[in-house]
């Protein structure tokens, strides 16, 4: 009989549709045996180039003629 190796540890990813009920699913998980650490991985936070492109690609990028053009309308 051949010897097969058991792992230690595993992972499981749950993709949550409802994020208001992220809690009550990490509170349940945490109940369950066998269950170590769970962590909630953050959102990558995109650097201000990156967001300058995500506009630029979106559309939201205005051109004005001079510096005294863009003051008016930003004072309105």
């Amino acid at each position: 009989m051949a010897n097969v190796a058991i792992p230690s540890q595993g992972q499981i990813l749950v993709n949550i549709e409802d994020m208001s009920m992220l809690k009550d699913i990490k509170k349940a998980i945490s109940l369950l045996k066998g269950v170590g650490k769970i962590t909630i991985p953050r959102t990558k936070r995109l650097s201000s180039y990156e967001r300058s492109l995500r506009d630029l690609d979106e559309g939201r990028v205005y051109e004005y003629d001079s510096l005294d053009d863009l003051i008016k309308e930003i004072e309105g």
